[in-house]
């Protein structure tokens, strides 16, 4: 694992290359989650060098006092931005909240990729009340109610399941509240037009949470494409991960050409 320090706090990375084209793509996880969301993607790098971080107050980063919404988007905007300058990435990643940051960082801020992944997110990421109760009162529920059939999974193995729900207890309830709050606020439907980039938009065939229209959204509006991954809800790249590889690998050599 490496570091970055920054705004006072430091963000934590982990960098993989067994030798591949030189390029380099930037993983950036969803609400309650950690660079570990990317574990399956540690494969892909005899093709690219994969980076995945983990986002303030998640993983083994250090944590903000951002209030949710637009303040934490951008100091996670900030985290991202750390990394970037750190390792040159040429592709950025974002899956759910991660996809709100890499949308965020590319409408606010001066940095320039080649392409950019938007897996499991949209154009505006509205949270059910009832999910957004539990996440303040009764945490142990939200866990439940997000690893139910068709949301977080659509049929993953027990295993996978239990490491997910882990994951996010370990995260702990306060800055997964902050995350999903911070997705709840998020909508830039209005202002993808201004952006010219490579696009491809991921999503499970099951996903409830970002169901496969807010990809069909966000690729008319990004003139990008939509890649749909059978058998799989929201965390495709866990799920799924042979084929989420494979329509990443391919978005990536084409935009090296």
């Amino acid at each position: 694992m490496q570091q970055v320090s920054h705004h006072g706090r430091t963000t934590t990375f982990e960098e993989f290359d067994r030798g591949g084209s030189g390029e380099t793509v930037l993983f950036v996880h969803g609400s309650g989650g950690s660079r570990r969301l990317w574990k399956s993607q540690a494969r892909l790098a005899d093709e690219f060098t994969v980076v995945a971080l983990d986002l303030s107050g998640h993983g083994g980063a250090s944590d903000t006092d951002a209030s949710a919404g637009f303040e934490t988007l951008s100091a996670y905007a900030d985290d991202v931005l750390a990394v970037v300058e750190a390792v040159e990435p040429s592709v950025l990643v974002g899956n759910s909240l991660g996809g709100a940051v890499a949308l965020h960082i590319l409408l606010e801020r001066d940095a320039e990729f080649d392409g950019v992944v938007l897996a499991g997110t949209g154009a505006k990421l509205a949270v059910l009340d009832d999910l957004r109760d539990w996440l303040a009162d009764d945490f142990e529920r939200a866990i439940e109610f997000l690893h139910g059939t068709d949301r977080l999974f659509h049929s993953p193995d027990e295993r996978l399941h239990e490491l997910s729900k882990e994951s996010m207890r370990a995260c702990g309830r306060a800055v997964t509240e902050r995350d999903f709050l911070t997705c709840h606020e998020f909508d830039v439907r209005g202002e993808l037009g201004e952006l010219d980039v490579p696009t491809l938009c991921v999503v499970g065939e099951y996903d409830q949470l970002t169901p496969p229209h807010y990809h069909d959204y966000l690729a008319e509006a990004m003139d990008g494409r939509v890649a749909v991954v059978e058998g799989a809800a929201h965390l495709t790249m866990l799920e799924q991960p042979d084929a989420f590889n494979s329509a990443l690998a391919r978005f990536v050599a084409r935009v090296q050409q």
